[in-house]
């Protein structure tokens, strides 16, 4: 070989190397070459329960510090309003009578509290002696390895920063560099918004506090709250400093650095929650030993051994999907300029499979706690009066939220809500009896928190029906169950935790129905999530019968524990008593417009392009209509759809690009993906050209706005559903496909059944598939016209060159 052909050889390599690499950065990192300004510009980190979000400033950085379990308030009490349904007989009367006025009115009789709300822990700020202007800044968060880092230059002297939050070792750890020796000097000081106390003893500094009892109202002016010893959940942090070289100091509550080349900076974090239905107070876990006995074991660990832990345990969930959406054009810019691009309908192929992977990295991250699944902001909250008290929005934020944790491989991640949902129940089934007089099973509302509150909230009346009042949480989460048990196949798990749950779901609405004038089942009184109707005569309200939404929820609530049942061969005799329920439900029906109507009348819609899409249930995230099946019905939904249009906000958007794909229209559901990565301004920035509205923010967060996870993982989800769509018995590649995405390969997407599929596909057709089996089962695969049965034993893979 001369040396011409050994030279072309080189550069090639050099080039693939390149790519390679390019490709890894601009699917993997988030990157910037500023320090964060806002939130909505802050890298976030988190092990599922403690979460950090990093601004990377220079001069001071500072860091807004979380813990999963860290809320206002303490066990509910259920039965606060006792004779509460007292009153449905009544609201049923008035809307017999077709008094929907009076409905509306008396339905207000028929709420309890608010939800409690999720509460900040505390800022930790690195104040820097060093005052300059700092040249070379880099910051990036990497998701391949859940680490950011940052560096910059002052005055020749190059800086570092790295970061991480370990579940492993339950420790967040920064490390600080200089290459400079002595280069490093600074203070170290800690606050928060709660009532709250600091000491430095000993080269460790400790915060500890208490959370408000009840939603912060007022908490901010109660001056002896520290002193009230039985109520609230109590919180501490400990910070330790391992140092190379310098000295540490401190005084009053800051500690202080001087002339150090290296330090590392052990944070340890714990609450005294200690179940839903334990006093924090009086029957909480020891925070400051908790804390204690985490920093103490963290420390002895060196910085690499804790990183070596944190990175093993977070990529063998993480490194489950790959995805590769073919060639891109797109420059390698930073993560807010690929973005402006990007909304300016650019092609950046490797920008939309970094949004899906992010979604993916979130749920780890914030989704690792039983009993406490990810709220409206995942873990990340830096407010006192977080937005809708960034608690657990259950009739679609929460649910949303865990779209993504079967599909894409994140099984692990879904068991916060499950479990949750276990605890809804035991406060459900009061909810049941004293506000809708359901003798039998459970009921859940429109709000929770982390002490599993189930009442229908609105402040006892003072609230609007439209959101306040609807009790069909529990039908809409018992399907979770079902997904959980049908992508698994964990019978045991179905048996012992799921099915009770589902079977208590389904009493409720079996209590909770009642016949129309047609002989029909329908729920009365009935509302469609936040949304209003108008009467013929004018009237402007939500409460009526018979809402589509609630009758789509309960058709796959009853289906699904029907199956269920089946699945375990138990309760024939209350199978029985479901097909029947399920067979006289009042039926779907198509509007004047070729609608698939919301209300159990024709009438139009205060808002007709309304965000919420309830009554569309059925076709995602339930699955008994499909373009197929029910072709009219998918049709009707269609119609639904383009008569809202596409501009919503964030979370809905998600939604609504799910629905699309299930009507295997993947241009229209690419179109809309694109527009959920359209740039939006942090919320306080304020120019002349502020760019507001549903979107995404420049960490990639979702925009509402303001910011809400829900529409992360509901985007990441719908990469996922455009590229396989499965039943109980049959897989189907590509479904909705959109023609940007003709060439590319997936791997580690999980189909119901049990399977997990790996594929490539190119000029929009599948060419090599492998499916393998995580238990014994059969399936078909399906793309197009083509079909293939599939029968694997447990672990059994097979490759099918289509």
């Amino acid at each position: 070989m001369n040396s011409n052909a050994i030279k072309k050889i080189f550069v090639s390599l050099l080039f693939i190397s390149f790519c390679i690499k390019v490709t890894a950065q601009s699917t993997q990192k988030l990157w910037y070459n500023k320090p964060a300004e806002f939130f909505e510009e802050s890298l976030v980190l988190g092990n599922g329960k403690l979460g950090a979000t990093v601004f990377g400033g220079v001069n001071s950085d500072k860091i807004y510090l979380n813990d999963v379990t860290l809320w206002s308030g303490e066990p509910v009490n259920a039965n606060m309003n006792p004779e509460a349904y007292k009153n449905i007989p009544a609201i049923r009367e008035a809307l017999q009578n077709e008094n929907y006025k009076l409905a509306e009115e008396l339905n207000k009789k028929i709420q309890g509290k608010n939800s409690e709300s999720y509460a900040p822990l505390g800022t930790l700020e690195i104040s820097n002696y060093e005052k300059g202007k700092a040249t070379n800044y880099y910051r990036e968060l990497d998701i391949s390895n859940a680490a950011s880092k940052i560096s910059y230059e002052m005055d020749g002297v190059k800086y570092t920063r790295e970061y991480f939050v370990s579940a492993p070792d339950q420790i967040m750890v920064i490390k600080l560099t200089s290459s400079q020796k002595g280069a490093l000097n600074f203070d170290i000081n800690l606050r928060s918004l709660l009532k709250s106390n600091v000491e430095v003893r000993n080269n460790t500094m400790m915060m500890n506090g208490v959370a408000p009892i009840h939603e912060n109202t007022g908490y901010t002016v109660v001056p002896k709250y520290l002193e009230i010893k039985e109520r609230g959940t109590r919180f501490t942090t400990l910070l330790q400093v391992k140092n190379t070289d310098g000295k540490v100091t401190s005084s009053n509550a800051t500690m202080t650095l001087r002339n150090a080349s290296e330090v590392f900076i052990y944070i340890s974090v714990a609450t005294s929650f200690n179940g839903f239905d334990k006093n924090p107070a009086t029957e909480g876990i020891d925070d400051v030993a908790m804390a204690l006995q985490n920093l103490n074991k963290a420390f002895t660990k060196p910085f690499d051994k804790l990183k070596e832990n944190h990175v093993a345990d977070y990529q063998k969930f993480y490194n489950r999907v790959s995805l590769d959406l073919g060639n891109t054009t797109a420059p390698d810019l930073a993560t807010d300029e690929r973005l402006l691009r990007y909304s300016e309908g650019k092609e950046d192929k490797n920008l939309e499979i970094l949004y899906f992977n992010y979604g993916r990295y979130l749920l780890i991250s914030s989704s690792r706690t039983l009993g406490v699944p990810a709220n409206l902001q995942g873990i990340w909250n830096p407010h006192l009066n977080p937005p809708w008290s960034s608690n657990y929005t259950m009739n679609i934020n929460v649910e949303e939220n865990y779209w993504l944790a079967e599909n894409t491989n994140l099984s692990e991640m879904h068991l916060p809500l499950l479990s949750f949902i276990k605890n809804l129940s035991v406060t459900g089934k009061t909810t049941a009896k004293t506000f809708y007089g359901v003798n039998q099973g459970w009921a859940a509302a429109h709000n929770s928190d982390i002490w599993a509150m189930t009442n229908p909230v609105g402040q006892f009346g003072k609230e609007d029906p439209m959101w306040a009042c609807w009790p069909m949480a529990g039908a809409w989460l018992s399907t979770h169950i079902w997904e959980h048990y049908v992508f698994t196949q964990d019978a045991a798990y179905l048996k012992k935790e799921g099915y009770p749950l589902m079977k208590g779901a389904a009493e409720f609405c079996l209590g909770w129905m009642i016949t129309d004038k047609k002989g029909d089942l329908i729920t009365s009184p009935s509302t469609s999530p936040e949304n209003q109707y108008i009467t013929p005569d004018g009237f402007v309200g939500a409460t009526i019968y018979g809402g589509t939404a609630d009758l789509a929820m309960i058709r796959e609530c009853l289906d699904k524990t029907i199956k269920a049942s089946e699945v375990l061969n138990i309760d024939a005799e209350f199978r029985e008593k479901l097909k029947k329920a399920f067979a006289k439900l009042h039926p779907y029906q198509i509007g004047k417009k070729g609608n698939l109507q919301e209300w159990y009348f024709d009438w139009e819609d205060k808002d007709p392009k309304h965000r919420h899409q309830s009554q569309l249930f059925g076709l995602f995230p339930g699955n008994h209509i499909t373009p197929l099946k029910t072709p009219d019905l998918a049709e009707a939904s269609k119609k639904t759809l383009e008569i809202k249009g596409d501009e919503t906000t964030g979370w809905s958007k998600g939604w609504r690009i799910n629905l699309w794909a299930r009507l295997w229209d993947g241009n229209r559901s690419y179109k809309m993906f694109r527009e959920l990565l359209r740039y939006v301004d942090p919320d306080g920035k304020k120019t002349e050209t502020t760019r507001r509205g549903g979107g995404t923010y420049p960490n990639l967060f979702d925009a509402h706005p303001p910011f809400q996870i829900d529409g992360n993982f509901g985007g990441a989800a719908a990469v996922a559903e455009m590229l396989l769509q499965s039943d109980e018995n049959e897989i189907r590649l590509l479904p909705a496909l959109p023609d940007a995405w003709e060439k590319g390969s997936v791997k580690g997407l999980c189909a119901r059944g049990g399977f997990e599929i790996e594929m490539n596909w190119n000029n929009k057709k599948p060419e090599k598939v492998i499916i393998s089996a995580k238990k014994e089962g059969k399936t078909i695969l399906i793309f197009g016209d083509k079909k293939q049965e599939v029968v694997l034993k447990k672990g059994q893979k097979l490759e099918i060159n289509w």
